[in-house]
């Protein structure tokens, strides 16, 4: 079941965290990466945030998020993570879907680590086309994409 997560309330914050924390050591492993910005996302980060946290309950327990927001023009994809235990059960498909399916936007857009294959292998299946790559001020090469329905 997929829901509109309340992440300014702290327990809902906490849990939103708990999966980005697992999920994102998982990536800075797969990156090579020492110095991991994502990793660093403080709780009060999450309960301010004025972007769209959507999460996957399986058995009552937030298995995955995916965390948007819109403009005009666009709607951007600035996180999509899943708890390990949960890894290749589809949950990221079904939060693109859901994204895909709810929103009117017609164009969607998303990054990610160059060496984050799983991502790039979901994002490609989903028809998003590769528009840009460059290296951060973190040593990670990162990869954009678009989606235009």
């Amino acid at each position: 079941m997929i829901e509109k997560l309340i992440n300014n309330d702290i327990d809902v914050a906490t849990a939103i965290r708990l999966v980005f924390q697992s999920s994102y050591a998982v990536e800075a492993k797969l990156l090579n990466a020492i110095n991991f910005p994502p990793l660093q996302r403080e709780l009060e980060d999450y309960i301010h945030s004025d972007t769209i946290f959507l999460g996957f309950f399986k058995s009552d327990e937030l298995a995955g998020v995916i965390e948007i927001h819109h403009n005009s023009n666009a709607t951007y994809i600035n996180s999509l993570v899943v708890r390990p235990k949960f890894f290749k059960q589809g949950i990221a498909s079904k939060l693109l879907e859901y994204v895909f399916n709810t929103s009117n936007s017609k164009q969607f857009f998303v990054e990610t680590g160059l060496l984050n294959i799983p991502a790039i292998q979901l994002y490609k299946k989903f028809g998003f086309k590769e528009i840009k790559q460059w290296d951060t001020d973190h040593g990670i090469r990162k990869i954009r994409f678009e989606y235009i329905r």
